[in-house]
């Protein structure tokens, strides 16, 4: 029921990878094929018969191939219903020829834009013949295949080896399906390249890889993953990242790329960090890091910007985490991370960071630019009488890149090499301070002499003066509040320094 013999085909395509095998196998089931430009020299030197479309147009490519396929008799070939016969009747007046098979794939649109050329090469990779084909036979899957990536190749041989050259309605609709995927991710591209400054408020995402996740947050939760991690990583070891991995993962990669040209370590747990650290070689970082909360780090995510040795794999090993990150391993420290058959080990590779951030929210969708700010040390205004010291400048941004990525309400604790401890995502600036004293204290972390890292002003002058009677000496936060001065006031009564950057660091 509903199946199809292919009599005719059109072939028309950009990529000629593997084409060869489909066209023999059209060739075997005496297919009638039609094709322009190279694709007809690609077949003909296959030795195989090959119309061109112009014979069935009378009339030639133009404007450099720009049109080619673009005719009525192309179009009423594809689209015709071939159980109307009112279409019938059409078809014989103006001598127009089925076809019920189209093979044709798209200019490389998105690969072109990548690739940095100009504009002008841009535009002659927008597809229009193309994209209008695979519509029109899409369109009509009750009668047409349409063959429109090159992945497809295969499979098609495959059904059409396997059933004598026919297909199942169920079949050319599936490929119909493929078909509108395409064209629609495609036209997507488009409309973003040429709406990079906003000037359309609208929200346009394709992403066309998907993997599909054992579960979400929750095994009652379905999940999956639409994107390309093999761009990302190169998988050594382990699992597959499940939906709280990736979560994770995302979290560590960002924190991460803060300390680009120096030697840390994070360890991320519930996508906050429980320990970051700088050190001379990724062994002291990673033993920082740990330190400073040594339980969290159970189950954690690891990642950090250089090699790992084997001097740090042989600590790294004596820890349970999910996943390991890092860009590069040596051999055997590879070697003894896989003893452990479940750890999920990345190798990074250096790709460029997300301008844009969206979720899905309520019955829509939030959007924003990516908060790619990162303080440094000419946005500080000292705003106290004591101004802070070198080492202290360095400590206050180092812990300022950790509140960044924390959630907030978050306040940092931290020296120039290491976060000493945090307090994550309270309800109030002050629980988040007495959490990460608490935890310091937990820990054994000496707060004498420390700094403090706000993600956002203090309302009142109660954190600092809490933070004064823990050890803290300097203090780095945004600034903004009406009663900023309070702050400031009580820094200045006790001798300690603050510096303001004016840019918030929010994470909900």
């Amino acid at each position: 029921m509903g199946s199809k013999k292919i009599k005719s085909a059109l072939i028309s395509v950009f990529h000629k990878d593997n084409l060869d095998q489909l066209v023999k196998v059209l060739a075997d089931n005496n297919v009638q094929l039609y094709s322009t430009g190279g694709t007809q020299k690609f077949i003909e030197d296959l030795g195989i018969a090959v119309t061109p479309v112009e014979e069935i147009t009378d009339y030639p490519s133009i404007f450099s191939g720009r049109v080619k396929t673009l005719h009525p008799k192309i179009f009423g070939g594809i689209l015709n219903r071939r159980d109307n016969e009112s279409d019938k009747e059409e078809k014989a007046t103006h001598s127009i020829p089925d076809i019920d098979l189209v093979v044709v794939d798209l200019y490389p649109f998105e690969a072109t834009v990548a690739s940095g050329a100009p504009e002008a090469e841009i535009i002659e990779k927008i597809d229009i013949g193309g994209i209008s084909l695979i519509r029109g036979a899409a369109k009509n899957f009750n009668d047409v295949l349409i063959v429109s990536s090159m992945e497809q190749y295969a499979e098609t041989v495959d059904i059409l080896s396997a059933q004598n050259g026919e297909t199942t309605l169920e079949q050319r609709k599936r490929f119909a399906t493929k078909a509108f995927d395409i064209s629609s991710h495609y036209d997507s591209a488009i409309f973003n390249y040429f709406n990079q400054g906003g000037q359309e408020d609208v929200f346009k995402e394709s992403i066309r890889q998907a993997s599909p996740l054992r579960y979400g947050e929750n095994p009652h939760q379905q999940g999956a993953f639409f994107g390309d991690l093999n761009e990302l990583f190169d998988k050594l070891n382990g699992k597959e990242l499940s939906y709280n991995n990736l979560v994770d993962v995302d979290a560590a990669v960002n924190l991460i790329r803060e300390f680009e040209g120096e030697t840390a370590f994070a360890i991320i747990k519930h996508t906050n960090a429980c320990g970051v650290a700088k050190g001379t070689s990724v062994k002291e970082a990673y033993l920082r890091a740990l330190s400073s909360d040594n339980i969290s780090a159970f189950g954690g995510v690891l990642v950090t910007n250089a090699k790992v040795d084997m001097a740090a794999a042989e600590e790294i090993n004596k820890l349970f985490c999910e996943v390991l990150i890092a860009p590069e391993y040596d051999e055997e420290a590879v070697t003894l991370l896989k003893s452990k058959k479940n750890r999920i080990i990345l190798k990074i590779k250096p790709v460029a960071t997300n301008k844009k951030q969206f979720k899905t929210l309520l019955n829509g969708v939030i959007m924003q630019d990516a908060d790619l700010k990162t303080d440094v040390a000419e946005d500080l205004k000292t705003v106290t009488k004591t101004a802070p010291t070198q080492e202290q400048v360095e400590a206050m941004l180092f812990a300022s890149k950790v509140c960044k990525h924390t959630k907030s309400n978050t306040v940092v604790f931290a020296n120039k090499d290491m976060m000493l401890s945090s307090g994550t995502g309270q309800t109030s600036r002050v629980d988040a301070l007495n959490q990460a004293v608490e935890k310091a204290a937990t820990f054994g972390m000496e707060l004498k002499g420390a700094v403090m890292a706000s993600d956002a002003f203090f309302p009142f002058p109660d954190c600092v003066e809490f933070a004064d009677n823990a050890g803290v000496v300097a203090v780095i936060q945004p600034g903004g509040s009406i009663k900023d001065q309070l702050s400031i006031d009580y820094c200045d009564e006790h001798g300690m320094a603050m510096v303001m950057t004016g840019t918030r660091h929010f994470k909900h």
